[in-house]
């Protein structure tokens, strides 16, 4: 349960640490969970350079992983520790319960754990565009997706979208069969092998399933509901970070954005670190899909967007109070943009001035 984390000696068994039965808890029983120090002593906040972080599976964690492959914090002192986990859903109730410092998630998983009492804060960007709804060969409209079976992950980006797509459609979510999934890879196998009618997944997979499934059919990929330029993930911290090691937290920020001028000028060095090692696909498959879901830091003009999807959260029973603009602080992404406009100035994408 506690790879790279120091104190796995007392890791809590697993019931304990399920993002699933901990945020469905809270959201239906509005139940508060633990907001004092985690399990483990934080190592970034006794000190050390090292800041310890769950992440994601998708293209909008490509910074996230290239500055952890690359060690691009190195120069100012800096040190990436991803902490392994089992689940998908595990990786959020790490930061949730303060084993790790920050986590690169879906908004939506962050919004849960505030609502539940989390002292946590989004401070940056992950990706933007990406999602992807792929539905299996015949079931190209929305009215054919009534009693299938969606694979999809619980409170994430990947369940609200569906949600959002089929009301706009004007199909409940009630009458389509929601089977949650445990990870990325396990969920892509299942469509492969036909036991989900549809998916709603992240790039490079939802190209994938295109490219490699005969007759898939993709349904959506988030901009005609939500418009161009959509976030999906966001880096969170614990709140306390922010105040007590605001210098590891700035060195990491800036190490993504030199990993997304990276990604964004030398995309074939991008991918040859990381397809792979992060992302379990080939490499045709990953080169067609890297442009379709930018990693991208800067994630100011989101805010709304961002604060906006609380509503389906809201109608889904996921949370009862919608959070406010102090959840999200990006007062040291500013920092980091104000002591190096020179490399801030050549990314691709970043919010308007």
């Amino acid at each position: 349960m506690c790879d790279n984390i120091a104190c796995a000696a007392i890791a809590p068994p697993a019931a304990a640490l399920s993002r699933r039965s901990l945020l469905r808890a809270t959201a239906a029983a509005g139940i508060t969970i633990a907001v004092g120090p985690g399990l483990c002593a934080s190592p970034a906040l006794a000190g050390e350079s090292t800041i310890k972080s769950t992440h994601g599976s998708g293209f909008c964690n490509l910074n996230f992983f290239l500055a952890s492959a690359m060690q691009l914090g190195k120069e100012d002192g800096l040190t990436m520790d991803f902490v392994l986990t089992p689940t998908f859903s595990d990786q959020v109730t790490f930061l949730g319960t303060g084993q790790v410092d920050a986590g690169l998630m879906p908004y939506t998983s962050f919004i849960a754990l505030y609502d539940a009492g989390a002292p946590v804060k989004i401070v940056a960007g992950g990706g933007i565009e990406g999602c992807v709804i792929v539905a299996q060969p015949g079931l190209d409209s929305p009215e054919k997706l009534r009693g299938k079976t969606l694979g999809t992950f619980q409170l994430d980006t990947l369940e609200v979208l569906p949600y959002d797509w089929l009301k706009k459609h004007g199909i409940p979510f009630k009458d389509v069969t929601v089977r949650y999934m445990g990870s990325t890879p396990e969920a892509v196998e299942a469509f492969k092998a036909g036991a989900l009618d549809w998916i709603c997944t992240i790039e490079p997979y939802g190209t994938a399933l295109v490219n490699d499934v005969k007759g898939a059919v993709k349904l959506s990929d988030g901009t005609d509901i939500y418009g161009s330029g959509y976030t999906d993930c966001v880096l969170a911290v614990r709140s306390d970070l922010i105040t007590q090691n605001p210098a590891g937290l700035k060195a990491m920020i800036k190490a993504m954005m030199k990993a997304q001028y990276i990604a964004e000028t030398e995309e074939q060095k991008a991918l040859d670190i990381l397809v792979g090692p992060f992302y379990k696909t080939s490499m045709e498959n990953a080169r067609l899909a890297h442009g379709k879901q930018p990693s991208v830091v800067d994630a100011r003009n989101q805010t709304q967007f961002i604060l906006d999807r609380t509503d389906s959260l809201v109608e889904m029973g996921y949370i009862k109070k919608k959070p406010g603009r102090d959840s999200i602080d990006w007062t040291l992404l500013e920092a980091v943009i104000a002591e190096n406009p020179e490399m801030y100035g050549k990314l691709k994408y970043k919010s308007a001035a």
